[in-house]
């Protein structure tokens, strides 16, 4: 059964989400549906700039509620105390350029008072839906899904405290730069290396063994120019695939061969998942899928992967016991209306379930004329039916 989406796959991204649920001190009551909204794909246009987050969340309303979320900027001294933290020590910038946020960096950086994680009070939402919690779903939604932003690129934290990666790169090589007239500083020794019959003289060592494959695959390169435009490329193009290729090798190395065969309905429905909004509608285009079809997908391929998106998509006629079971079981539920059975496929009121070719039973709730996948897939369809 795939896991249900967690936010925050990087230690930094699971220290925004720790600092949203325990240190911001928001209402512990409210994030939870946040969590569901944000799981059911509701969120579209999700921006980071300097100091502000913006989004369009789909609620009960035809039109999506607009999102801003305002996070207090660092003063100038506040940027002076943490750039300071990141200038002692050389791994803390390099690190951060690979596309990671060292431990050391942010714990110094909150003992000096920079905390690059939000505090209480630092936290500024306006929705415009009508409920006047603080925080609505629709603004928890968005709190959780800047998780992903963080884990993307460890430097959006500097960029919601009012500074962009390349102003902070900047400020560093500044600071690393002699004075003018002064002569820069060389090191006290030198290593010369070896020489090739040093080198060819020496015994090899034993192999060492390969680490394990990452939890996630990392960050691409970044880069600062666009392809010539005759190429029909962007950089930001170039970046989507370079994440898309990482994220299959690693699941190459886990998982073996498998993740290499999707076929090109679900690939595509594998990489919208990841997307939202005008990404998923550009993907469809280039595609030749409707967006609002692969958008049901992508939803699809969330919640349940492969089987989830076969379930939605695939109608086949399976032996008559699996039908029997569950008809009986809809029954005793108690449910209003009267079990219809069709192939592969159970339905009493606003419930469908269907039985999918893996032997798993998939959940699926009535939402205007379309039927959504609801949650992960169970062996049996008690799991599902109450």
């Amino acid at each position: 059964m795939p896991p249900r989406r967690n936010f925050g796959t990087t230690w930094w991204g699971r220290a925004w989400v720790d600092a949203l649920e325990q240190r911001a001190k928001l209402d512990p009551n409210r994030l939870p549906r946040g969590r569901t909204y944000a799981r059911k794909g509701t969120v579209s246009e999700l921006h980071v700039g300097a100091g502000e987050v913006t989004a369009r969340v789909r609620g009960s309303r035809p039109l999506p509620y607009k999102v801003t979320i305002a996070m207090r900027t660092f003063t100038d001294g506040e940027w002076d105390t943490l750039l300071g933290v990141v200038g002692t020590r050389l791994g803390h910038a390099a690190a951060l350029l690979d596309g990671e946020l060292p431990v050391a960096l942010a714990e110094q950086a909150r003992e000096a008072g920079a905390d690059l994680l939000p505090g209480p009070g630092d936290l500024r939402p306006r929705c415009s839906c009508p409920d006047s919690a603080n925080p609505c779903k629709h603004v928890a939604a968005v709190y959780y899904l800047v998780a992903d932003e963080v884990d993307r690129d460890p430097f959006t934290l500097f960029l919601l405290r009012g500074r962009s990666r390349a102003g902070v790169l900047a400020e560093l090589r500044a600071r690393r730069s002699p004075a003018r007239g002064e002569k820069p500083k060389l090191p006290k020794r030198v290593d010369e290396g070896l020489t090739p019959q040093a080198a060819y003289a020496r015994r090899p060592g034993a192999i060492p063994s390969l680490p394990p494959p990452p939890r996630v695959a990392g960050p691409p390169a970044v880069l600062d120019l666009d392809p010539p435009p005759s190429t029909g490329w962007t950089a930001a193009a170039l970046s989507g695939l370079a994440s898309d290729a990482a994220a299959l090798a690693r699941d190459l190395l886990v998982s073996g061969a498998a993740a290499a065969e999707l076929t090109f309905e679900e690939d595509l429905a594998r990489r919208a998942a990841a997307r939202s909004g005008a990404e998923v509608t550009a993907l469809a285009t280039a595609a030749g899928v409707p967006a609002r079809e692969l958008a049901r997908w992508a939803e699809a391929w969330r919640e349940a992967g492969r089987g989830g998106l076969a379930a939605l998509r695939e109608a086949w006629q399976p032996g008559p016991g699996p039908l029997a079971e569950a008809q009986a079981i809809l029954a005793e539920a108690g449910l209003p209306g009267t079990p219809r059975v069709w192939r592969n496929r159970l339905t009493q009121g606003e419930l469908q379930l269907r039985y999918g070719r893996d032997a798993r039973w998939y959940r699926f709730i009535r939402s205007g004329t379309e039927w959504r996948l609801d949650g992960p897939p169970s062996a049996s369809p008690v799991d599902l039916a109450y």
